[in-house]
């Protein structure tokens, strides 16, 4: 269908082909939907893309998020474990310092109890070990390990207690056989004349000796067979020079004939004290160390005694 336009009567006639028009108005509304279509799909993807880089940025964030309150927590962590560490080497030290006690006192009780070189040593640890058993489990540790400190610090406590208990006991025992006379008076001499009757070197008569003689070279130390208290120093009617010494328990010692008394009433001695010497005063043929053991105020024979044979009860 055509479209003939007249403008004026010395124009010329313009057509419309209304057919053709149609065509191009098909191809521009055509090409407008894919314009359209186009900047949907481009609205679209950047709506994905904007949508991804937003999520991506949150995931970014949490993460970091995440991260710092791990640092965090790990910092309170390794406070935390600082502050046990400090706390169990506080412990250690403790238990070392227990530790380094119940040697000591092991070595006291060794020493005191005499025990033989090398048959106990505390400062060394004991061997241990024994047939492995291949029916046992495996395990790891798992256990307290602050409560399994608490509970070897008691068992050290107990220990000492109980090694403190026999200390106390061997020391008395000690005390009590450093009272009992034991031991020759003179260290480098021999029995010349025995306890009980005999002939009297002066007169030849059949009397009764209290004592031992111990035949020694003039000058010589006599020292006291055990600690005690000087309760005589002076001269008595054929002993010549006398030292008497008082050890307690019933005991009584008497050192008779020395050439000088070292002690003086009241002084206190030690077991093997030099206290004399040896010499050949009062009734006497030579030096010698005429020596007697009392016990609660009777004369015993001190043979027993310098042998090492009596035993405190």
């Amino acid at each position: 269908m055509n479209i003939i336009i007249v403008a004026s009567s010395n124009a010329t006639p313009t057509r419309l082909d209304l057919k053709c028009w149609r065509m191009r108005s098909k191809i521009a509304g055509v090409i407008a939907a894919c314009a359209l279509f186009c900047i949907g799909i481009g609205v679209v993807g950047a709506s994905i893309v904007s949508n991804s880089r937003d999520r991506a940025l949150n995931d970014v964030t949490a993460m970091h998020e995440t991260i710092v309150q791990q640092q965090e927590a790990l910092s309170r962590l390794e406070t935390s474990s600082r502050r046990d560490m400090d706390a169990l080497a506080l412990q250690l030290g403790s238990l070392q310092a227990q530790a380094t006690r119940l040697n000591a006192l092991g070595e006291r009780l060794t020493e005191i109890g005499k025990l033989g070189d090398g048959e106990f040593d505390f400062t060394k640890p004991p061997g241990l070990g024994g047939a492995e058993d291949p029916a046992a489990a495996s395990h790891t540790l798992d256990f307290d390990l602050a409560s399994n400190i608490d509970a070897l610090r008691d068992e050290f406590a107990q220990q000492e207690t109980q090694l403190t208990v026999l200390e106390n006991l061997l020391l008395d025992r000690k005390t009590r056989n450093a009272l009992v006379p034991n031991g020759y008076p003179v260290a480098t001499s021999y029995i010349g004349s025995p306890f009980g009757s005999r002939v009297d070197p002066i007169n030849g008569q059949i009397e009764s000796h209290l004592g031992l003689d111990f035949d020694a070279e003039m000058g010589s130390d006599i020292k006291a067979v055990a600690a005690g208290v000087v309760v005589f120093a002076g001269d008595k009617a054929g002993y010549g020079h006398v030292v008497e010494v008082d050890h307690g328990n019933g005991y009584m010692t008497r050192y008779a004939h020395n050439s000088a008394n070292l002690v003086q009433v009241g002084e206190r001695v030690k077991f093997g004290q030099v206290i004399a010497k040896v010499g050949s005063t009062g009734r006497s043929t030579g030096p010698h160390c005429h020596f007697e053991v009392w016990l609660n105020g009777k004369v015993v024979n001190p043979y027993a005694y310098v042998k090492g044979k009596i035993k405190p009860v």
